[in-house]
């Protein structure tokens, strides 16, 4: 069992959701439902179950629903924002180094506030013997994004942007999607990973993406970021409306991994 149980958190929550308009004309996309529940709403949920107790969320494209939706404390969390209004012009590098106070006080998850996941994929990265883990599944023809290469003692060697099905070829090496949710050690963030975000944004660089800083430390700063496989978890990146039909979807029942299992396999009998 890992040593390593995070009482902090950052989630990246600034961005426009423009794929997702008209849903996002008049709320941010962290606010959209995935039947009934509020993506942060959910992220934040799940983040109290695993014994996080205090969140800091990046807040931009209209910031004031986000804290009115989730307030100073939510449930037993204690819930900081941090506001940037440049949010139209700059990527989620310059999101996560606007939170850098809180990412020098200790370990922590880092989320981006799209991502509708079971509380399980926290516990997965919990348990992670590695001190930097990264969530991750099976790159399906459904997905597009950021993919990871993976070694055979599961760690990532290398980072592979703006993947889509195309890029799924029998031939290939596998790909492994990155589910935007990551634990990191206070030791990588104040030697590693804080000061290459100053570098980063102090060279003007601030559209980057944080999947590309984290591929530039990985493949030339020496990085090892683990990947905990959630193969079986149920999760999903919602960017447009498509995606978030797909995650009502996934999370339409709300019976648990084994008795959909149970189900499954009556229905095979």
């Amino acid at each position: 069992m890992s040593s390593y149980h995070p009482t902090k958190a950052v989630i990246l929550a600034a961005g426009f959701g423009s794929r997702l308009r008209p849903l996002t004309d008049l709320r941010p996309k962290p606010l959209v439902e995935v039947n009934g529940t509020p993506i942060l709403h959910n992220a934040l949920r799940n983040l109290e179950a695993v014994g996080v107790q205090e969140v800091t969320i990046v807040v931009g494209y209209r910031k004031d629903a986000i804290q009115y939706a989730c307030g100073s404390r939510f449930g037993g969390l204690e819930v900081n924002y941090v506001e940037t209004n440049v949010f139209d012009k700059t990527g989620s590098a310059y999101s996560l180094w606007l939170a850098r106070e809180t990412l020098l006080q200790g370990d922590c998850y880092l989320l981006e506030g799209d991502v509708f996941f079971e509380e399980d994929a926290l516990r997965y990265l919990m348990i992670s013997d590695a001190t930097e883990v990264v969530a991750v599944a099976p790159f399906s023809e459904l997905m597009e994004g950021s993919a990871v290469l993976l070694s055979d003692t599961g760690y990532i060697t290398g980072f592979r942007m703006k993947q889509t099905a195309a890029n799924l070829v029998e031939s290939g090496p596998r790909l492994f999607k990155t589910m935007n949710l990551l634990r990191l050690s206070v030791k990588a963030l104040k030697s590693t990973i804080v000061p290459a975000l100053d570098d980063l944004i102090g060279s003007g660089a601030t559209q980057a993406y944080t999947e590309e800083l984290l591929s530039y430390l990985v493949e030339r700063r020496g990085l090892q970021l683990a990947a905990a496989r959630c193969d079986d978890l149920r999760w999903y990146e919602i960017d447009t409306k498509e995606d978030l039909r797909i995650a009502e979807g996934i999370f339409a029942s709300g019976r648990d991994r084994q008795d959909r299992r149970m189900i499954a396999g009556a229905s095979v009998g």
